[in-house]
């Protein structure tokens, strides 16, 4: 028998792979990749943000921002500009295009969710997000003084196979 915490490594990593591909319906239907939507959504109801702003708020990395942001202005789905505060950084905002796809995809997206969690109670969120803050913690915790030029897993299924567990 392998280590304990990967059952619940390895839970959380199935969940995230279920809503992943449950999600996944809603950003296909609008033609958006998971991280192209997460631009979208984030920009959405706002003016407009920095490259920093985004790679704060969002799920997606630093090396893979700037390709996301070229694809979705491509599709005039967002503009970029010159910060007028630092001319090496950009500025990216939504489109009209843009405005309109995040009007018709986060009210889906949001409806779709709703359906998942329509059995869920006030006090099962509270105790999900009491684990997983604690859960954030730990890893924040440990995370301190580690080597940050250390390459990262290549994904939780390569680290947890079912047999070990």
């Amino acid at each position: 028998m392998g280590e304990r915490y990967l059952r619940s490594i390895r839970l959380l990593a199935e969940c995230l792979q279920g809503f992943e591909r449950f999600s996944g319906e809603s950003v296909r239907r609008c033609g958006l990749t998971h991280p192209q939507f997460d631009i979208i959504a984030t920009l959405g109801n706002t003016p407009g943000m920095s490259y920093k702003q985004l790679g704060e708020r969002t799920l997606i990395t630093k090396g893979t921002l700037t390709g996301v942001i070229e694809r979705l202005e491509q599709k005039g789905l967002v503009a970029r500009c010159r910060s007028g505060d630092d001319k090496r950084s950009f500025f990216v905002s939504l489109t009209d295009a843009g405005v309109a796809l995040f009007d018709q995809a986060f009210p889906a997206m949001v409806k779709d969710g709703k359906r998942v969690f329509a059995g869920w109670s006030e006090a099962d969120y509270d105790t999900l997000d009491a684990i997983l803050g604690k859960f954030k913690g730990t890893i924040a915790s440990a995370a301190v003084g580690a080597d940050a030029g250390a390459p990262a897993a290549a994904s939780f299924s390569t680290f947890i196979d079912k047999d070990t567990i």
